[in-house]
């Protein structure tokens, strides 16, 4: 084969190699113009003319509703000072209805007290008018020339009956301690007497009954307490 033939076959596109074709077909992609425009310049984008979405339109319209919301009107403004005005009024007249109640029942408490104290004694000053009466008419009986002595002393014992049973009607006990162990909360010893046979500390004599109210000391009874003698040792016989 000869240098011509080699060089003609080197030429023929049948026999070809890869590389020729990709070079081949590179070559046969046009180029337009746009497509040369865009790689050469950046697109800046206009967002002055990009139309509103439906959201940002709902998102304007909610401002405006809200800012209608906060800014109440005049109508609105007046109507609530109106009812404002009246609650005001109203909690005023109940403060001055509560006060004046205040006032009415302390100085009603103040009387109830004050007469309290001026007529606590007045159901038992009552009970001993009738103790009065019969006292005066025990007196009256004993100037009468037929009246006897027994005739006054039964008098006399009615009357006291009458007083005992009033005072006990009241909590007003007396305190008659004969024969009981001296207690220093309710007696008052006057004198202490040694006696053979009798425990230490009893009380031989009331000279003044005592009296308690209601388990409160009045006045304590006057006692003579008894005083143990120790009995003597008998003597030892001696021798």
């Amino acid at each position: 084969m000869t240098i011509d033939e080699s060089i003609s076959e080197n030429k023929n596109p049948a026999q070809s190699t890869p590389e020729t074709a990709e070079t081949e077909a590179v070559r046969e992609i046009p180029v337009t113009e746009s497509t040369t425009t865009a790689s050469a310049e950046p697109v800046e984008l206009q967002t002055d003319s990009i139309p509103k979405t439906d959201s940002t339109e709902a998102t304007d319209t909610e401002v405006l509703a809200e800012e209608k919301t906060a800014t109440p009107s005049v109508e609105e403004l007046t109507r609530l000072l109106t009812e404002a005005t009246l609650t005001a009024q109203n909690n005023w007249d109940n403060l001055l209805r509560k006060q004046a109640e205040y006032d009415n029942l302390q100085k009603r408490m103040e009387r109830e007290l004050d007469n309290a104290r001026k007529y606590a004694l007045e159901k038992f000053a009552t009970e001993l008018l009738a103790v009065k009466d019969s006292m005066e008419l025990g007196i009256e009986a004993a100037t009468k020339p037929e009246t006897t002595l027994d005739t006054v002393r039964d008098g006399i014992d009615l009357t006291l009956k009458m007083l005992t049973d009033t005072m006990a009607k009241f909590g007003i006990q007396e305190i008659n301690p004969i024969e009981e162990k001296f207690n220093p909360q309710w007696h008052e010893a006057m004198a202490m007497q040694p006696v053979p046979n009798v425990e230490d500390g009893t009380v031989l004599l009331v000279h003044q009954k005592g009296y308690q109210l209601n388990e409160r000391l009045l006045r304590p009874a006057r006692v003579v307490v008894a005083k143990a003698i120790q009995a003597e040792k008998p003597l030892e016989n001696q021798g």
